[in-house]
């Protein structure tokens, strides 16, 4: 049975929404908002995040209210059918990538609240025991670059594994620094963002740095069309792992070469069933995967925690709690590895 068939028939009620606005300042140096859905029916509650990037995305989406026609009995299948069939944006989305995001946001909430009517934990309805969370901190080091925000979170967090983002402004003696503190996992190259605060062109110069400064570091979306970059990582393949053009399992397969792991975001795959049908997919073809975060401000982080926990516990997830993508992380935040924090039921994690 897929995973997904492990959910579909799960009883669903729905009467209505509701909606709730987040937002805090994050690590990347950006005003981060987010929009939190409340699915009520029977008796309880189910929660989705939607993590759209756009600020304008959420000011229409929490002004226009709960203006969907949701209410009635379904299967979680046919829930999520619903869901898809429907435009969820009372304006035009600014990226089409932003529709994946709240698509997501309604199955999750659904999930919650299908799980939640059923006295259900989501584990136990996939048989499937949580397992300690290993999770990486993904920081990028200003302009100019410094190992300050490096510095600043192992004074309180020795054991902090980090992921940073590279960028073409770093110089041989931070990387020297960075190597020194023996605590980078992976290297960000972003080469497939445009026109983002974060685009980092091709940089052969910069990729030869850090290849040979992380012989271990995983790779994550470099350059590999761009004949000097392509050149650089030809003998690393064995350590490039791919995020952003990941929406699908077409999207795993149009990979320039068969991976060994993929960073796999639930609200990036856009969708419950599939979702789990990559899951599934990853596993038949011996493909590892780790979880990315997406700078979630209330439930979304917990519900990508607790996916990670079943499906890819021991793996670098870029899914440190949220606390750590403040500006200045507050003392006592839990260390990796995260215990499991299952909520008696539902879709959520409590830690």
């Amino acid at each position: 049975m897929s995973t997904f068939e492990l959910l579909a028939d799960l009883p669903l009620e729905v009467e209505g929404y509701r909606l709730e606005g987040l937002r805090a300042n994050v690590s990347s140096g950006f005003e981060r908002l987010t929009t939190v859905v409340h699915l009520y029916g029977g008796g309880a509650e189910g929660v989705g995040e939607d993590v759209v990037y756009q600020a304008d995305d959420h000011v229409a989406f929490q002004q226009a209210g709960p203006v969907l026609e949701l209410a009635g009995r379904y299967s979680l299948g046919e829930f999520c059918s619903l869901i898809d069939s429907l435009d969820l944006f009372p304006a035009p989305a600014q990226w089409e990538v932003s529709r994946l995001y709240r698509r997501w946001t309604f199955h999750s909430a659904a999930l919650d609240l299908a799980l939640r009517q059923a006295g259900k934990a989501l584990h136990e309805a996939l048989h499937r025991e949580p397992q300690p969370l290993t999770f990486v901190v993904s920081l990028r080091l200003g302009e100019p670059p410094t190992l300050d925000p490096i510095e600043r979170r192992l004074a309180r967090y020795p054991t902090l594994r980090f992921k940073l983002d590279a960028t073409s402004s770093w110089t041989p003696e931070l990387i020297a620094g960075l190597v020194g503190t023996g605590t980078v996992d992976s290297i960000d190259f972003k080469s497939l963002y445009r026109g983002t605060v974060v685009d980092q062109p091709p940089d052969p110069v910069l990729y030869r740095r850090v290849v040979d400064a992380f012989p271990n570091a995983w790779i994550e979306d470099p350059d590999v069309v761009t004949p000097e970059t392509a050149a650089v990582l030809a003998a690393h393949h064995d350590r490039i792992t791919w995020d952003a053009p990941i929406h699908s399992i077409a999207d795993i397969e149009a990979l320039p070469f068969a991976p060994r792991m993929v960073n796999i975001k639930p609200s990036r795959i856009g969708g419950l069933p599939k979702l789990c049908a990559t899951y599934d997919y990853c596993a038949e073809h011996g493909i590892d995967a780790y979880g990315g975060g997406q700078f979630e401000l209330g439930p979304g982080r917990g519900q990508a925690q607790y996916l990670a926990s079943l499906f890819h516990p021991q793996t670098p997830n870029d899914l440190a709690p949220a606390g750590f993508n403040r500006d200045d992380p507050a003392d006592g935040l839990p260390a990796s590895p995260l215990p499991p924090a299952p909520d008696a039921t539902g879709f959520r994690w409590l830690a």
